[in-house]
């Protein structure tokens, strides 16, 4: 992909709320992404009352995902990040490998929940 294709394709979907792939009630924000030197991606996520993620993975073609979730706002209850083996979790720093471990957001109740969340992949040459 050229420079300015893949700045029209950034153009397009960057700082606009989409629907989260999941299909459960959660928008995401595109805010940074680059393919070279190191892959990454950067989100801003909104999970609204009565949003949750179910436990899942998400694979990568080649090499190892990170992800680090910031939780910027929380819901007065809910909106819980369950993971079987993060690298490391506090109330509000999220980091974990979710190509290799499930993980979840338990429903969101009594507000919203946002995050910032830092994507990146090791181990893969760039496209």
């Amino acid at each position: 992909m050229g420079l300015a294709t893949a700045f029209k394709s950034y153009a397009s979907t960057a700082f606009r709320w989409q629907r989260g792939r999941q299909g459960t009630g959660y928008d995401k924000m595109l805010l940074l992404t680059a393919r070279w030197p190191l892959p990454f991606d950067s989100y801003l996520i909104r999970y609204p009352e009565g949003s949750e993620i179910p436990p899942h993975t998400g694979p990568v073609k080649a090499g190892q995902h990170y992800r680090l979730n910031l939780v910027l706002k929380s819901p007065k209850s809910g909106g819980e990040f369950v993971c079987a083996a993060p690298i490391y979790a506090s109330k509000r720093i999220k980091l974990f490998r979710p190509d290799a471990c499930e993980h979840s957001v338990t429903r969101v109740v009594g507000g919203s929940r946002y995050v910032l969340s830092l994507g990146w992949v090791l181990g893969r040459t760039a496209a």
